[in-house]
C-alpha cells in the first residue's frame, strides 16, 4: 500500500514567504498599509491603538473616517519619503485626538511612521527629529487647552515611548550601514586577495617559460655558427617551452574562468564538477617537476634531481605549491647562476614534504668565479616571485626560507604540510 505524500508541508509555507521576499518595497508597504487601513474598522480591534488625549469622546463620523486612513494608507510610502509620511499620519492623529473621536486600530499607524522615519530617512535626520518633537509638543499644549484630564508625567511618559520607537529604528538603519560596510570590506578584500593570486600564478607562469625561452634562444643563437648541427636541439627546446606554457596559461585561464562561474552562481550545480575535475587533471603537480628539471637542463642548466620517500596522492593546492616552489627555484638558478650545477631534492614524509634547491656558485681552475654571484638585493631575495611563494606556502601552513648560503650560492628550502586527498 503506498501513501500519498500531505502537500501540507514546510514548502507550503516557504514558497509565500519567498514570493513576499521578491517583491518589491513597494508592493509590501503598500499591503500592509491596506491591511492596517481594513483592521481600523474591525470592532475588536477599536480598543487597541493610542489614545492620549482622553477628552470627551465624539460620535464617529465622515470626518473620522477620513482620519483614520489618513493614518494607514500614507504608509505605502514609509520607504520611499519617510519624512512625508510621518508628517501626514502624525497631522492626522493629532487631529483625530484633538477632536475627541474614539481610540481605533489605525492609529498603530503613528507607531510604524515613526519608526520608519528613524530606520529609512537619511537627509535631515535632526530637522524630522525636532520638527515631529515640536509638533508633538504642540499637540499637548492644545490637548490641555481643551480638558485633556492628562498632566506633563503623562505626556512625557508617551513622547518617552514614541523616543523609543524612533531610536529602535535608528538602531537598525546604524546595522544595516555597518552591514553594508562590512560587506564592502569584504568584497574589496577578496578583490585584492584575487588579484594578488592572478599575479602569482602568472608570475609563475610566464616568467620561468619566458626565463628558460630565451636561455635556449641565446645558446641556439650562440650555435648557429659554432655547432650548426646542435643548433636545431636548442630551437626545439624553444619551441617545446613555449608548448608547455600555453599549456600551464590554458589551465590557469580554465581555473579563473572557474572562478567567475562560482563567484555568479551560474555554474554551481553538479555539471561544475567534471571541469573541475578536468582542471584538476590538467594542474601542474609536483610529480611533472622532472619536465621543470628537464627544460632547465635543455637550457644549459646542470641540475640533478633526486627523490625520497614513497609519493601519495595530495590535494590540488598542495601539489601546486610543490610545483611552483621548484619552478621558482630553477627560474632563479638560470636566470642569476646560469651555468652553475643546481641540486634539487624532494622528499615524501608521512605529514609533509620537503623540498631543497640548491644552487652552487663554483670557482673556476684559476679560483675566479666563473658565473655572475648571486645577487643580494633585487635578485631572487627581493623579487616577487619569492614573496608570492612565501605567502601561498604559508596559506597551506607550510614554510619557505631562500637566502645565500656561507659557503657560496644559494639555497631555497620549503617545508609543505601534507593531508591524504580524501580529507
Amino acid at each position: 500500500m503506498t501513501y500519498r505524500q500531505s502537500s501540507w508541508g514546510p514548502s507550503l509555507v516557504r514558497a509565500p514567504l519567498a514570493c513576499w521576499r521578491e517583491a518589491g518595497a513597494s508592493f509590501q508597504d503598500g499591503i500592509l498599509a491596506v491591511v492596517l487601513a481594513l483592521l481600523a474598522f474591525a470592532p475588536t480591534l477599536s480598543n487597541i491603538g493610542a489614545q492620549l488625549g482622553d477628552l470627551p469622546e465624539r460620535p464617529a463620523g465622515v470626518l473620522s473616517i477620513v482620519l483614520t486612513l489618513a493614518q494607514t494608507l500614507p504608509l505605502v510610502a514609509r520607504r520611499r519619503s519617510p519624512a512625508a509620511c510621518l508628517a501626514v499620519v502624525a497631522a492626522a492623529f493629532a487631529a483625530h485626538q484633538a477632536l475627541g473621536f474614539a481610540t481605533t486600530f489605525g492609529s498603530v499607524g503613528l507607531y510604524v511612521a515613526l519608526y520608519s522615519a528613524g530606520a529609512h530617512q537619511v537627509r535631515f535626520r535632526g530637522s524630522t527629529a525636532a520638527a515631529a518633537s515640536a509638533g508633538y509638543v504642540a499637540l499637548a499644549f492644545v490637548l490641555n487647552r481643551l480638558g485633556s484630564p492628562l498632566g506633563p508625567a503623562d505626556f512625557s511618559a508617551f513622547c518617552l515611548t514614541l523616543a523609543a520607537i524612533w531610536l529602535v529604528g535608528s538602531s537598525v538603519r546604524v546595522r544595516r550601514a555597518q552591514e553594508a560596510e562590512r560587506r564592502r570590506l569584504a568584497a574589496e578584500v577578496a578583490t585584492a586577495a584575487e588579484r594578488a593570486r592572478i599575479a602569482r600564478e602568472l608570475h609563475d607562469v610566464v616568467t620561468h617559460h619566458v626565463t628558460a625561452m630565451v636561455v635556449q634562444s641565446d645558446a641556439a643563437q650562440f650555435l648557429i655558427t659554432s655547432a650548426p648541427e646542435r643548433a636545431g636541439e636548442g630551437l626545439v627546446a624553444v619551441s617545446d617551452t613555449g608548448r608547455r606554457a600555453l599549456r600551464e596559461l590554458r589551465y590557469l585561464l580554465g581555473v579563473l574562468e572557474a572562478t567567475g562561474e562560482n563567484a555568479t552562481g551560474e555554474n554551481a550545480t553538479g555539471g561544475n564538477a567534471a571541469g573541475e575535475a578536468a582542471h584538476a587533471e590538467r594542474a601542474p603537480t609536483l610529480g611533472r617537476a622532472t619536465d621543470l628539471v628537464e627544460g632547465a637542463r635543455r637550457s644549459g642548466q646542470p641540475v640533478e634531481f633526486s627523490e625520497q620517500g614513497e609519493q601519495r596522492p595530495q590535494p590540488v593546492d598542495v601539489e601546486l605549491a610543490a610545483y611552483r616552489v621548484v619552478q621558482e627555484a630553477l627560474t632563479n638558478a638560470m636566470k642569476y647562476a646560469a651555468g652553475q650545477p643546481t641540486r634539487v631534492s624532494v622528499h615524501h614524509g608521512g605529514e609533509r614534504i620537503e623540498i631543497t634547491v640548491i644552487t652552487d656558485g663554483a670557482d673556476g681552475a684559476d679560483g675566479s668565479s666563473q658565473a655572475a654571484p648571486v645577487p643580494h638585493g633585487p635578485g631572487p631575495q627581493g623579487g616577487r616571485g619569492l614573496a608570492g611563494l612565501r605567502a601561498r606556502v604559508r596559506m597551506l601552513d607550510g614554510q619557505l626560507d631562500a637566502g645565500p648560503r656561507p659557503e657560496g650560492g644559494f639555497e631555497v628550502r620549503a617545508t609543505i604540510p601534507t593531508k591524504p586527498v580524501q580529507e
